[in-house]
């Protein structure tokens, strides 16, 4: 008897659920294609979920550049949490993330399922098949476009497509940051722990099978290094030096021991245990978390003179911003070769990304987002955190749903690279230099306000940058309006609320003091939106409890005006409108 096979027609197949398929997949599917994404694990959330529990980091370098954090889905889906979450368990952050992908008629979940074939006729991939480890099934999804998310680019081997791994020579992109010479070596991955405080003293029975660490100076920075008991630490890496997928499981064997003689080095050796002594394991990471492995050959490479410059490009659908964070391939080794665990390369933040480093130059409906995009070894150094992965991976689902909707290849979508871009901004993105354009409608509207210069809601920068706030701050009672030249049939309204980017909204074990776990008092939690029609104005929207940044809702009403009211924040305090628009 032949075990079962599911086949699953689809406009896009998306392979990882990590946070760069799941924007991928949302926004895809937000846009009316049809969406199937396999994921080799039962949760969603890559390095983010409670498989391993990292937090995302981003171009705000977890809030050191305030008002530079990712917007978008990945807001959406941080307010989210914090709606949904304060207790910070990331158990309910897998669950915010499963719900999310849920809710979504046009997308399709296939979990546990681990992509093992590809069929490619010419330049195009027809099918893949993954093999669902639950159920013992079979799944052939057949898609007119496939976005790698994997981490792995999987798809590069099943398919022939080009792919790197490892670190390029210094003369081939000119990188000062690059090796001499070409080699195989890469980041390596990391297992983390958790730890917690109880009331009574928490001893700890070393493991014979684990690794003895009796002075400060056998780990990587010493004593120096002994803080975040309650998350761990990045530096227990291997891997850089083997194969950083062949070998995952004997790195995970020694990660093991590692980490457990780390523990041990806290609770029995080390000169600060007695502070230690009521601190015991609550969770250890059994899933290492991967920095880097194979990385596609797109259209463009982008590389460090790239990022270094700020990353020009008429192009550009993403952007970056975490330094050149590059990590000793020897990784817990580098200790003992007097090298440090890594180096943290300046880079620009923001600087952008171009389209052309999400689609394979040369299979027509490949495309990718996350750590596997186009970058050499010192680029993505800096492209690999979370945060940066989830904003390619919105710009490749969008793109790819326009590819859809307009019969073409993903490639052919650069000649509508204005078109996608607005798109992105209109859904809440943020593209550095780039300003979203609005229509007629708001722009020839007069526009009026109960105090203040309301002007900065029109004028495209939907979020502070620098020291122009780009934005019209108000109070509860306050009121934004445009006043039409004729009556004008409004689709919709949109704002872009106050979502506190200057300040820290990223789950993180680390529960730092300013670290928030409800939604910033500056968010808007009350608004009405009123039109005038007929000589007196009349309620179309009534919002309550509203968490999120970006609001958009139906008028579908013939005006002469619209106008919005704040009406309460989540703390009381005074907020910011950065965007007011209608369609």
């Amino acid at each position: 008897m032949s075990l079962p096979t599911i086949t699953h027609d689809t406009d896009i197949c998306i392979i990882g659920g990590g946070p760069a398929g799941l924007c991928a997949a949302l926004a895809a599917a937000r846009h009316g294609a049809s969406v199937t994404l396999m994921q080799d694990r039962p949760v969603l959330g890559g390095n983010s979920s409670s498989e391993i529990r990292m937090h995302i980091c981003g171009a705000d370098r977890h809030n050191a550049i305030p008002n530079l954090r990712e917007t978008g889905i990945l807001e959406e889906l941080r307010l989210e949490n914090l709606y949904r979450n304060p207790q910070r368990s990331y158990s309910m952050w897998d669950t915010v993330l499963y719900e999310k992908a849920m809710a979504e008629p046009n997308l399709q979940l296939i979990l546990n399922c681990s992509c093992q074939q590809a069929e490619v006729n010419g330049d195009r991939i027809s099918s893949i098949t993954g093999w669902q480890l639950t159920t013992q099934t079979y799944h052939i999804v057949r898609a007119h476009i496939y976005i790698d998310c994997s981490g792995d680019a999987v798809l590069a081997p099943l398919t022939g497509a080009a792919f790197r791994m490892g670190r390029e020579a210094r003369a081939e992109f000119g990188e000062s940051l690059a090796p001499i010479e070409a080699d195989e070596h890469t980041m390596g991955m990391t297992c983390m722990f958790q730890a917690r405080r109880y009331e009574t003293p928490m001893p700890f029975i070393p493991l014979a099978w684990a690794y003895t660490y009796e002075r400060c100076e056998e780990l990587p920075f010493g004593f120096s290094g002994h803080t975040w008991p309650q998350m761990g630490y990045w530096w227990i890496e291997l891997g850089g030096m083997q194969h950083a997928i062949y070998d995952t499981e004997a790195c995970r064997d020694e990660l093991l021991k590692i980490v457990y003689g780390i523990w041990d080095h806290l609770k029995n050796h080390c000169l600060q245990r007695d502070a230690l002594a009521n601190w015991a394991l609550d969770w250890v990471q059994f899933l290492p978390g991967k920095r880097e492995s194979r990385r596609y050959v797109g259209a463009y490479i982008l590389n460090q003179n790239d990022i270094a410059s700020g990353g020009q490009f008429d192009d550009t659908v993403a952007y970056g911003g975490w330094t050149m964070d590059d990590h000793h391939p020897a990784g817990f080794e580098a200790v003992k070769l007097g090298a440090p665990a890594t180096h943290w390369h300046p880079a620009p933040s923001p600087y952008g990304i171009p389209y052309r480093t999400l689609y394979v130059r040369d299979i027509a409906n490949l495309m990718f987002a996350g750590r596997d995009a186009s970058c050499t070894h010192i680029a993505m150094s800096s492209t690999r955190v979370m945060g940066t992965a989830c904003v390619m991976g919105q710009a490749a689902g969008t793109a790819a749903a326009w590819a859809i909707s307009k019969g073409i290849f993903p490639r052919d979508v650069s000649a509508d690279i204005a078109a996608l871009q607005q798109q992105l901004l209109a859904d809440g993105c943020y593209l550095p230099g780039i300003r979203q354009v609005f229509d007629d409608l708001t722009t020839q509207a007069e526009l009026s306000a109960s105090q203040g210069d309301p002007e900065p809601v029109r004028d495209g920068f939907n979020r502070p940058i620098g020291d122009n706030l780009h934005g019209w701050r108000c109070c509860p009672g306050d009121w934004l309006a445009y006043r039409f030249r004729q009556m004008q049939y409004v689709e919709s309204v949109t704002m872009v609320l106050d979502s506190a980017l200057d300040q820290l909204i990223t789950m993180s074990n680390l529960q730092q003091d300013n670290q928030l776990s409800v939604i910033p008092d500056a968010m808007p939690r009350e608004l009405i939106v009123e039109g005038l029609c007929t000589g007196e104005w009349r309620i179309i929207q009534h919002l309550t409890g509203n968490y999120q940044r970006l609001v958009r809702l139906p008028v579908k009403l013939q005006l002469a005006a619209i106008r919005f009211t704040l009406l309460k924040t989540w703390g009381d305090v005074p907020s910011t409108i950065y965007a007011f628009y209608v369609n």
